[in-house]
């Protein structure tokens, strides 16, 4: 949204920069951005704190103010404050009480249950071993190692190496056990490798690589997906966070989530914009949501179709105290067909 936020404000010849932005950088996980303590005053707090952020935009005279993958309160009590609302989606393992990844792999149609052994098997038929690490465990060796491997795939998708060889060196000496790095071995030697981070209730799946020179069929789901969800269920975790974007990722259980975002722009004639251009994104994304879930969902149709309805009731509550509005169950029912 930036990007159409900075173009749409040269097409107004309206100025961007400078702006305000409520974050946590490099880091698109949903989390607090408002810093309050717990407690019966909190909702009270949030929007004193919140009309002040507002105030401060004013006062500083900067075109816009925004915060963005807020938890769902945080999204719904600033919406009600006038805030701009944007959703987007990312895909999400959840943990339906597994105690095995066979248990994970029975909720799944039969298909899908074949087709994610398959390609578990390939991986030790290509004659590689996978490890799971955590960050005390890393030799600075391996570090080094995995930084050509984040470069690598940096080269292949035309990035920027935001992320320099100290940042990885230090992520281990200084997040230890909160750090699991996920590496395949071919003969004794690593020629991929998967970051993640293990918080209080979630693995977050962050940055991968593998030699250049090699391609093995089927080793970044293996490390990326399918051992951060064993590693979920070996700690009873809830959730494991794989990002944004890669429809590939539903057929191997994560599925899509909303993820939020809030906006206060100060120019009328770029706020009316940007208002037009969110209900239209709006209404695709909430079709899109449904469809990906009812029609990619590699889950058996009783446990797909309890899933969206939770996930309606839960959001429909987040918009009822917001400016967006809620949608209707009775979408579930509609669409429930184009499930298999």
């Amino acid at each position: 949204l930036s990007i159409f936020f900075h173009t749409l404000a040269a097409l107004l010849m309206c100025r961007y920069y400078p702006k305000l932005q409520c974050c946590v950088p490099f880091t698109p996980v949903t989390g607090n951005r408002l810093l309050l303590a717990p407690g019966p005053l909190q909702p009270v707090v949030m929007k004193a704190v919140a009309q002040t952020l507002v105030t401060l935009a004013d006062e500083l005279q900067v075109s816009s103010l925004h915060m963005t993958f807020p938890t769902g309160a945080e999204w719904a009590t600033l919406g009600a404050l006038g805030f701009q609302q944007r959703r987007g989606i990312q895909y999400h393992w959840e943990n339906n009480g597994y105690t095995t990844f066979e248990d994970f792999l029975s909720d799944l149609k039969q298909s899908k249950r074949k087709s994610i052994r398959q390609e578990r098997k390939a991986i030790a038929k290509q004659g590689l071993t996978v490890k799971r690490l955590l960050g005390s465990e890393v030799s600075a060796e391996l570090w080094e190692t995995f930084y050509q491997f984040y470069l690598t795939t940096v080269d292949k998708k035309w990035g920027s190496a935001y992320l320099k060889r100290d940042f990885f060196h230090r992520l281990g000496s200084q997040m230890g056990d909160d750090v699991l790095l996920v590496v395949a071995e071919e003969g004794g030697e690593v020629v991929a490798a998967a970051l993640n981070l293990i918080g209080s209730h979630c693995i977050y799946g962050r940055n991968w690589g593998c030699r250049p020179d090699k391609e093995y069929k089927y080793l970044h789901f293996e490390l990326c997906y399918y051992q951060a969800i064993e590693e979920a269920i070996a700690r009873g975790l809830p959730r494991v966070e794989a990002g944004a974007q890669g429809e590939h990722k539903l057929q191997r259980g994560y599925l899509p989530n909303f993820t939020y975002s809030c906006h206060y722009i100060t120019d009328p004639g770029m706020r009316s914009a940007v208002t037009r251009f969110l209900e239209r994104e709006e209404h695709q994304l909430q079709y899109t949501w449904q469809a990906l879930t009812l029609q990619g969902s590699p889950f058996q149709k009783g446990r797909t179709v309890d899933y969206l309805v939770n996930k309606i009731r839960h959001n429909s509550s987040l918009s009822s105290l917001s400016s967006l509005s809620s949608t209707d169950e009775s979408d579930v029912s509609a669409t429930a067909s184009l499930s298999e």
